[in-house]
């Protein structure tokens, strides 16, 4: 104890030396505790997307028949990729053309309109004008909601409505804008 007194100088010296690497040896384990706890909370929050997955391998058969199911039912709607988009929309302004003169209505009118991509579909549309009686354009509109694929009433203005004295028939002047989908891929 005597030669502490008389070094004290040393001895802090000694002592400091010796606290240094101690020092050292606490941050490297306090890090090594930290990244344990990281990695572990890292690892509990990995456990309900690995149940979620493990559900869903007991139920691959039914999402599997779901889906296609759905690919179907998507296919029945839309046209095919392997359609060229040029060839689509003349033949589904012909079919309109169509659905229209069966129902009675003439049409002055009508339009491809540019296609446009949105959603992975290409949005094909089609603008017509039309003139006829007003059941005609009742059965025309019916006709286009039991067209397949799809064909959807994007606007639909009617312009002068107007009767003649002798006749108890509205002529009607619409324009039509219909829209059909395309799959992208």
């Amino acid at each position: 104890m005597s030669w502490l007194r008389s070094h004290r100088r040393v001895a802090w010296i000694c002592g400091l030396t010796l606290l240094v690497p101690l020092l050292f040896y606490t941050n490297a384990l306090l890090g090594l505790v930290e990244m344990r706890s990281t990695y572990q909370s890292e690892i509990d929050s990995l456990n309900p997307r690995i149940a979620r997955l493990r559900g869903m391998i007991g139920f691959e058969s039914q999402l599997r028949d779901s889906s296609a199911q759905g690919m179907q039912e998507v296919a029945e709607l839309v046209y095919p990729a392997s359609r060229d988009r040029a060839t689509v929309s003349a033949e589904l302004q012909t079919s309109v053309r169509e659905i229209l003169s069966n129902a009675g209505l003439s049409v002055s009118n009508s339009q491809v309109l540019p296609v446009r991509e949105k959603d992975n579909f290409d949005h094909i549309s089609i603008r017509l004008t039309v003139e006829g009686d007003l059941s005609g354009l009742d059965e025309a509109l019916t006709a286009i909601a039991r067209f397949r694929p799809i064909l959807l009433v994007e606007s639909l203005e009617i312009g002068a409505l107007r009767s003649s004295r002798s006749s108890q028939e509205q002529t009607v002047s619409a324009t039509v804008q219909l829209l059909s989908l395309r799959a992208l891929l």
